[in-house]
């Protein structure tokens, strides 16, 4: 890019403005239009799809240039974001009827994704979070240290981990932006995670620094006030999420009031393949739905269905907590004012992001005027609330109160109906200000002013045809005929305006008054309104923490009557929660497939101290991976306080659920099906507990036989003996089902299936033992594979069991070698008369083809 001195001066002022900001797309605010030029104005037209165009010229070559309306800027603002990119705002500050040259100009935000606030910029019901990240010492010893902070509603979050669980963490928060140094950002970053990774300098990365902005952000004096004294890496993470979070929004995070600082010992813990496996919030097709979450969002309210993700998502181990939620729930399933609160909360505003957009001076009309009639349905949220039954509906019912005088100034300051901007005037209120009300009177009551003047000025005067009139070139006047200016005796304050040929025309310092007040009426008012409505956001400031904790209040309220709902629709039950360790599921479902397959069968589970693993054996597609999943669901929903579908539900303390379901490779990060599988399977094995819930789905199939059945010994009875887990261990390795009897706490079960002919039917029954087969040959059948491939594989498939018969087999359970003899039957698998037999088709036989065929095979035999 050429020298600025080479440039107009508008180009000079993009230019030194966008020196500032290399890497972020600039809006350069130009009249009604946002502009961008040169490299960002050739980006923004590839990935916006607008015109690109040209304006000036820079050295002799055209300047690129681009452009989108100020007033439907959103839209494109959205594509952007979406795109991981960050948008810069350049807004003219400075007074066009002053300027010299162009007018000042500054940034005054920047939009990026992991910072947006603003409504349409965001979705109603999915929070984006910005985060932080910063490690500490190397190796197995390395720390990192975890902020993260949702813009939108001003949590504020902070942890520290094990280097090793970095992943974890990120697929935990799904950060939509994620700030780290630009030392580790190369090793850290991925394309696996789906967020925008920022860099910045390592100067913004210190603990003391991170400390003492921390103090300063939340007004306190030491960390112990806040449970923080013992970080280190994360205070560094803190302090490069401040910075960055400031810079961006360009003012202070007056809505950022609290910290929480977050143990691991506090959730039950999920990582990145169980929440994938579990399709909670995602299915695995990346789909919002059918999951989890979107059986259960009922919500009235985008804040009550992000909170119901959040509580989807970070399960809780503390138990009074769990317990005190089922409580409420219960009242609100049997409480015949459920469906009159449901109501009222569904009228109420996204007060969260309202409140946070209050505190950023961000606010529009609309949503002030939204936040005040939410307020008045307050009273009518309170009155249907049942209380006395259940101690955490007594603490909501009680905070559900407005904050003293903030309605009451919404009544007074915001207008019934305002407009969307306050550009538009006609947002506040009749009767607010004086000097507003005078203005508008201008405007809409000029006429009867100048009839009161006119009925005044005669009555002062003494002159009953004196005149007040008013035209575009010489604005308003008194007016009199030549002999009445001449005979009367005018009041000193009459100064002649004009002289005309049959009369002349005065002015007086009222009339003059008025006339300027007339004559930009409309200007005034506006320029009033907006100055007011600045003076409204700074005196809704102090209400902005009790607005949050209102909103907090409000979308509990709303999930626990979701979830009330729901477990009435879906006829689900109170779980029970024990200190013994143990899973105890009678006629247990799975929620979300439950609502595609009619009937569904209902299954128990029942894992304990004494039978901590269950082999399950059984045909493909016989259910297997489905009642693993619900299970582990059952498991969730329990700890998040929720009703369970099942029967009757029992459950010991879990601290986390792993599971290893499916096959997939991971092409991205260069692995292959079965080193995403062993990754997985290490994963359980370093860090599964005995309270730990494991789902082993087919562990070793991507390997050869041998190998693979080796491997899904040993990692069983790792578990068994080792990590003590709580462990369903699904495989069709039938030697694992002699595991059963070698080990105490080991129960062999299996889903049923009978055949029928060549086919199958899956009873999807958990039955007790193993199962006799794994049904492949009937499973390819019903996937459409040709008859004279299934038959052939048929024919493999004996020959393949007559060898395994006749050699010596290592046994992997007892450590010694045995011979087993194959039996006489299998001695015959190639005989002619088997073969023969294969080619009949008995259902397309006559009887008498079908006795000469027997005859046939006796001469064969």
């Amino acid at each position: 890019m050429t020298a600025t001195v080479k440039h107009s001066p508008m180009i000079t002022q993009f230019l030194g403005i966008k020196a500032d900001f290399p890497d972020t797309l600039l809006f350069y605010r130009m009249g009604d239009f946002y502009e961008l030029f040169f490299d960002d104005a050739i980006k923004a037209a590839q990935l916006l799809g607008i015109t690109l165009t040209t304006r000036g010229t820079s050295n002799g070559e055209p300047i690129k240039m681009a452009g989108v309306p100020y007033h439907s800027a959103e839209q494109y603002l959205v594509k952007l974001l979406s795109l991981g990119e960050s948008v810069a705002i350049c807004e003219q500050v400075g007074d066009p009827a002053t300027s010299k040259g162009p007018v000042e100009r500054k940034v005054v935000r920047i939009l990026t994704p992991g910072t947006v606030t603003d409504a349409a910029l965001l979705k109603d019901k999915s929070d984006a979070y910005l985060m932080a990240a910063h490690t500490r010492g190397t190796g197995a010893n390395a720390q990192l240290g975890l902020a993260w902070l949702n813009m939108a509603n001003g949590e504020f979050c902070v942890t520290e981990a094990p280097a090793r669980e970095w992943s974890s963490w990120v697929e935990q928060i799904r950060p939509s932006e994620i700030v780290l140094s630009d030392r580790i950002i190369s090793d850290m970053a991925s394309p696996a995670f789906e967020c925008v990774f920022t860099p910045l300098p390592d100067k913004f990365f210190h603990s003391d620094k991170g400390e003492a902005a921390l103090l300063a952000q939340l007004s306190v004096k030491h960390l112990a006030n806040l449970d923080a004294e013992h970080l280190t890496a994360g205070l560094a993470a803190i302090q490069a999420l401040l910075h960055y979070a400031q810079h961006t929004q360009g003012q202070a995070l007056r809505h950022v009031q609290t910290l929480t600082v977050v143990r691991s010992e506090h959730y039950l813990t999920l990582d990145a393949a169980t929440r994938r496996n579990l399709e909670i919030t995602e299915t695995l097709r990346g789909q919002e739905s059918p999951t989890l979450f979107s059986l259960l969002d009922g919500c009235a309210s985008s804040m009550g269905s992000r909170l119901l993700k959040r509580w989807l998502h970070h399960p809780l181990r503390h138990a009074p907590t769990v317990l005190a939620r089922q409580t409420a729930i219960e009242v609100l399933l049997n409480e015949r004012t459920q469906p009159a609160l449901r109501t009222h909360l569904s009228g109420l505003c996204d007060m969260e992001r309202i409140g946070a957009r209050v505190a950023l001076n961000s606010v529009r009309p609309k949503e002030l005027a939204a936040l005040r009639d939410s307020l008045l349905s307050l009273d009518a949220v309170r009155a249907v609330l049942p209380v006395g039954h259940a101690e955490l509906l007594d603490m909501l019912a009680n905070a559900v109160r407005s904050p003293s005088g903030l309605l009451e100034l919404l009544q007074q300051a915001i207008t019934a109906e305002p407009a969307t901007f306050v550009r538009e005037g006609g947002v506040i209120a009749d009767g607010f200000d004086t000097q507003l009300d005078e203005y508008r009177g201008l405007q809409s009551n000029s006429g009867a002013f100048l009839i009161d003047l006119e009925s005044r000025e005669r009555a002062r005067t003494g002159i009953a045809g004196l005149k007040v009139e008013y035209n575009r070139v010489h604005g308003f006047y008194i007016e009199l005929t030549h002999v009445q200016a001449k005979d009367a005796a005018l009041p000193v304050d009459y100064q002649r305006r004009q002289t005309l040929k049959n009369a002349e025309r005065f002015i007086t310092p009222e009339l003059k008054a008025f006339e300027d007040k007339a004559l930009s009426a409309q200007s005034l008012a506006l320029a009033r309104e907006k100055l007011l409505y600045e003076q409204l956001l700074i005196e809704l400031q102090p209400f902005v923490g009790e607005l949050q904790t209102l909103a907090r209040v409000l979308a509990q309220l709303d999930v626990l009557s979701t979830l009330a709902e729901r477990a009435r629709a879906l006829n689900w039950r109170k779980p029970q929660l024990v200190e013994s360790s143990c899973i105890h599921i009678q006629r247990g479902r799975h929620p979300v497939v439950e609502q595609q397959v009619t009937p569904f069968i209902a299954n128990d589970c029942h894992l304990s101290s004494d039978e901590r693993l269950w082999v399950i054996t059984g045909p493909n597609m016989g259910g297997k991976s489905t009642f693993m999943r619900q299970v582990a669901l059952i498991t969730l929903l329990a700890y998040v306080g929720s009703f369970v579908p099942a029967e009757h539900a029992t459950l010991g303390p879990i601290d986390r659920i792993f599971t290893r379901i499916g096959a997939a490779d991971d092409l991205a990060g260069g692995r292959s099906t079965f080193m995403v599988e062993m990754t997985e399977a290490a994963q359980i094995l370093q860090h599964a507990t005995s309270n730990s819930l494991v789902l082993m789905d087919e562990i070793g199939r991507g390997t050869s036989t041998f190998d693979g059945l080796a491997l899904a010994m040993a990692i069983a009875q790792s578990l068994l003996n080792n990590q003590l887990s709580l462990t369903l261990f699904a495989t069709h390795y039938f030697e694992l089902t002699q595991l059963a009897h070698s080990a105490p706490h080991v129960k062999n079960v299996h889903l049923s299936a009978v055949e029928e002919r060549e086919s199958i039917v899956f009873l999807h029954k958990v039955q007790e033992g193993p199962a006799s087969k794994s049904y492949g040959l009937q499973v390819a059948h019903l996937a459409g594979v040709p008859r004279v491939v299934v038959n052939a594989a048929r024919k493999h498939l004996a020959e393949l069991e007559a060898q395994h018969a006749s050699h010596t087999q290592f046994d992997l359970f007892s450590g010694t070698t045995v011979v087993e003899d194959a039996p006489e039957s299998l001695a015959l698998v190639a005989h002619p008369l088997l073969d023969e037999i294969e080619r009949l088709n008995p259902d397309e036989m006559s009887p008498r083809q079908a006795l000469d065929a027997l005859y046939a095979l006796k001469k064969l035999l």
